[in-house]
């Protein structure tokens, strides 16, 4: 039996094991998905352990970082994001990937949606937008506009747009919230706003806030992507939905992310629309 994990803490909430053993299950592949806690097991322990048991494992936070200084190889994309969330072991050789950014430009095309020669607007500059900066440049967008709340992640944004410029024309702009004609000139423009931060997020103090001032920034024709689950309509989403806009939460980025990780290990698609029926219904 092939063995794979989630590596991270905490991790015990995960829907990731209910996903891939749907998927397992579905397509008759002998394989079973764990969880490995690291704050039991420290992460370089785990994948000493790993290395030659497993045929690969995720990770989520705290731990995407410290995983890619562990891997053997990295995609460009982990490369330039200096982050991994899914790790390939072929013959004790590790190659790291991400698929977080890869996971929101599924998540769009499911809908009907490209980011390929468009303009978006990338609400944060944390782990999750990062990787889906990196994504959405090296998958062709024509401009991209970040905006970042204080002025190290700026910088940080400021970085990866360097590592980014030998593999992508895309334009990459850093913006801050003190002027919202800046924020209204860029969703005027967009054909997505993809927000990345944990504002709205149920349970936390970020909770009912909302980094869009009111309905009148968002054009109808704007496609707005909330990567938050929790509550299924975050205020940005109701606000967007009010304004006439098509909206979508973060399950299905979550479910994309899974699949492509599942396609890196298994070299097979995830039957997507049964794993969501199952897992998310």
């Amino acid at each position: 039996m092939d063995q794979y994990y989630l590596l991270g803490s905490p991790v015990a909430h995960s829907l990731s094991p209910a996903m891939m053993h749907a998927a397992f299950s579905a397509l008759g592949i002998d394989a079973a998905y764990g969880l490995i806690d690291t704050n039991m097991l420290p992460l370089k322990e785990a994948v000493a352990r790993l290395r030659s048991e497993a045929k690969g494992w995720n990770v989520t936070m705290p731990d995407k970082n410290s995983m890619a200084l562990l891997c053997d190889e990295l995609s460009t994309a982990s490369m330039i994001g200096g982050s991994v969330n899914t790790v390939l072991s072929r013959d004790g050789r590790l190659i790291g990937h991400t698929t977080d950014g890869t996971g929101l430009i599924d998540a769009l095309a499911r809908s009907g949606v490209s980011i390929r020669g468009g303009v978006m607007t990338l609400l944060g500059t944390g782990g999750a937008a990062s990787a889906i900066l990196i994504q959405c440049a090296l998958d062709g967008a024509s401009e991209i506009h970040v905006f970042a709340n204080r002025p190290a992640s700026k910088a940080r944004v400021l970085a990866i747009k360097e590592k980014l410029s030998p593999h992508t024309e895309t334009a990459i702009a850093v913006h801050g919230y003190e002027d919202p004609e800046e924020l209204k000139a860029a969703l005027a423009k967009s054909r997505v706003l993809v927000q990345a931060t944990n504002v709205g997020m149920e349970g936390t103090a970020q909770e009912g806030s909302c980094l869009i001032p009111d309905p009148s920034f968002l054009p109808r024709d704007l496609f707005v992507y909330d990567i938050i689950y929790h509550p299924e309509e975050t205020p940005l989403l109701e606000m967007a939905r009010r304004a006439g806009c098509r909206t979508e939460n973060g399950r299905s980025m979550l479910l994309m992310q899974g699949a492509a990780s599942f396609r890196i290990w298994t070299g097979r698609d995830m039957p997507v629309e049964l794993v969501y029926e199952k897992v998310f219904s």
